[in-house]
């Protein structure tokens, strides 16, 4: 059963940058599709931002499109979310799923991390 652990939030100023990482253990991991979702204070979980096994399909939402990236690298079991040019809207915590397929649907996932928060202040 894989397991998933994020890292890299914090504190950081409008118009900088954070990028999370979410570290995964486990058999099969290179099989799946991973996602990003978020949730603000008081707010559903949303989705962020997928990418497929092979990194060669990526997703974004409309909000943070231009701006974040995501990427994956199989050697390391490792994906990451490089996010830039924040804004205070982007604060949540972030979450790391990994499912079978490569959706945008957070019901989809059957594996997620414990979420990482992210604060951006104006």
């Amino acid at each position: 059963q894989a397991q998933l652990v994020e890292s890299g939030g914090g504190l950081v100023q409008a118009g900088g940058s954070l990028r999370l990482s979410c570290a995964a253990s486990g058999p099969s991991f290179r099989i799946y599709g991973q996602g990003w979702f978020r949730q603000g204070p008081g707010k559903e979980r949303e989705f962020v931002a997928a990418i497929s096994r092979s990194g060669g399909s990526k997703y974004y939402a409309d909000s943070v499109k231009g701006r974040f990236t995501i990427s994956r690298d199989n050697a390391r079991n490792t994906m990451y979310l490089q996010m830039d040019s924040l804004k205070p809207e982007d604060t949540a915590v972030y979450y790391c799923a990994a499912g079978e397929l490569l959706t945008v649907a957070k019901d989809q996932y059957g594996y997620w991390g414990q979420g990482t928060q992210v604060t951006v202040s104006s």
